[in-house]
């Protein structure tokens, strides 16, 4: 049985004016991603990486063409909308982790529960922090935690919401080799445990081979397209 495509982006382009002048950094891209599956998307810096990912994630909306994220038709939708979306389907690690500074560990895995009124909510915070290896640093702020360990967190906060869809944005882009080894090794345990589609935005070629795709990308538009 032929497993279902969760994303589906058609004839997308993305366009940027600015004083009079147009930058089209996306043109006329189109694939699909089938349900469980991992992918990275590689290219040079200013390829459009990072735009492509905000653009299939609704965290932007492209200048044209569809974005279908889980039958849903993003680019119909007001930001609330999408919004709304991106909390029921849609799971991100960034590269500057993007914890809140305020809130402890535990306190930010907790967040996107909260947001979806789950119940249990701290009691199952508690347990993706300690399958990351973190329930000991339950209660530390984001300053006092190593980079590897923020990233972790993110990790936990990631999970917390059993999204459909994980976007991941240079994940180990701030961290050393070793550390970003296990956080490698971390990811891809809990994505095959959760069942999660996994879509990462990477320079790092060895991180894209873990993947069962690779899309690169360069000037805006797919160069190659290839399977594991």
């Amino acid at each position: 049985m032929p497993t279902e495509n969760i994303l589906e982006i058609q004839n997308v382009s993305k366009t940027y004016k600015s004083a009079g002048t147009a930058l089209t950094v996306l043109n006329d891209i189109s694939f699909s991603v089938s349900q469980g599956s991992t992918m990275a998307i590689t290219g040079p810096s200013g390829s459009g990486k990072t735009t492509l990912l905000g653009l299939c994630a609704g965290l932007d909306r492209a200048s044209s063409g569809s974005v279908i994220l889980n039958k849903v038709r993003l680019d119909l939708l007001t930001e609330d909308q999408r919004a709304a979306v991106r909390n029921q389907y849609v799971g991100f690690i960034f590269q500057n982790f993007q914890l809140m500074s305020t809130l402890t560990a535990i306190e930010n895995v907790m967040v996107p529960m909260e947001l979806r009124r789950e119940k249990n909510v701290r009691t199952r915070a508690m347990e993706l922090l300690d399958k990351v290896g973190l329930a000991n640093r339950a209660h530390h702020y984001p300053v006092q935690l190593s980079g590897g360990e923020q990233q972790r967190v993110s990790l936990a906060r990631a999970f917390s919401n059993k999204p459909a869809i994980l976007f991941a944005d240079e994940p180990t882009g701030n961290l050393d080799g070793e550390t970003s080894e296990k956080i490698e090794k971390l990811l891809f345990e809990l994505n095959q445990e959760a069942g999660t589609t996994l879509i990462i935005v990477t320079h790092d070629l060895e991180l894209a081979s873990r993947t069962n795709r690779i899309i690169k990308l360069k000037g805006g538009i797919v160069q190659s397209d290839l399977y594991a």
